[in-house]
C-alpha cells in the first residue's frame, strides 16, 4: 500500500512537472508550483527528487518511451513512424511538450555529457543501419549522419510549428521532410513502399 502511494506521488509529480516545464520552460518553473500542481508536499518532491533539474532530466529521458508507433515496422519504415508518432502525439502530449521545450533549454540543467539529441539520434540510427542492411539506402549512405540529419530536421520543424501553429501542423513538417530526405538517400524501390500518410502515427 505505502509502495503504491510513493509511486502514485511520483507519478503525479512527473506529471505536474511536465505541465509546467511545457507551459512556463525550466527557468520560469519552480519546485514549489510543481508541488502545488500535483498537490503534495515539498518534502514529497525532494523525497523523490533532489531538484527541479533532476526532475527535467528525468522527463527529457523518459521521452523515447512514450514514442511506441501503433503500427509494426522495420528499417526506414520505422524511423518514419517513430518521427510520425511523436509529431502527432506532441500537441496532445504534455511531457512530449516539456521535453521538446526543454531541449531548447537544456544548458540550463544538463551536464556536458548529457544530451537529448544524441538519444534521439542513437535510436534514428538503429533503423538506419537496419535499412542499409535491407539495401533499403543508396550506397554509400553515411547512416550517422543521416540520424543527425533526421533528429536536426525535426527538431527545427517543432520549433518552427510551435512558433506558427502550436504544433497543429507538425506531422506535415515531418511528412515534408521525410519526402525529400527519402528521394535523396533511399532506393527508388523503397521510396515507393515507404509510407508518409500522416496515419501511422496515430493510434486507432
Amino acid at each position: 500500500m505505502k509502495q503504491e502511494r510513493a509511486e502514485r506521488t511520483r507519478a503525479a509529480l512527473i506529471e505536474a512537472a511536465s505541465e509546467e516545464f511545457a507551459e512556463q520552460g525550466f527557468a520560469g518553473t519552480s519546485v514549489m508550483k510543481i508541488a502545488d500542481r500535483a498537490g503534495v508536499t515539498l518534502g514529497a518532491v525532494y523525497f523523490h527528487f533532489r531538484n527541479k533539474g533532476e526532475l527535467a532530466r528525468h522527463i527529457v529521458a523518459g521521452q523515447p518511451e512514450l514514442v511506441v508507433p501503433p503500427h509494426a515496422s522495420r528499417g526506414l519504415q520505422h524511423a518514419v513512424d517513430v518521427t510520425l508518432t511523436w509529431a502527432c502525439q506532441l500537441p496532445e502530449s504534455a511531457a512530449l511538450r516539456a521535453g521538446a521545450r526543454l531541449v531548447w533549454e537544456q544548458e540550463q540543467f544538463t551536464a556536458a555529457e548529457e544530451n537529448s539529441h544524441r538519444q534521439w539520434t542513437e535510436i534514428i540510427v538503429e533503423d538506419m543501419r537496419t535499412a542499409r542492411s535491407m539495401r533499403e539506402l543508396k550506397a554509400g549512405t553515411d547512416v550517422d549522419a543521416l540520424a543527425r540529419v533526421v533528429v536536426n530536421a525535426c527538431t527545427g520543424a517543432q520549433m518552427h510549428s510551435f512558433v506558427e501553429s502550436a504544433h497543429a501542423d507538425l506531422p506535415r513538417r515531418v511528412q515534408e521532410i521525410w519526402e525529400f530526405l527519402l528521394q535523396a538517400v533511399a532506393v527508388p524501390s523503397a521510396v515507393k513502399r515507404i509510407e508518409l500518410d500522416e496515419a501511422r502515427g496515430r493510434t486507432a
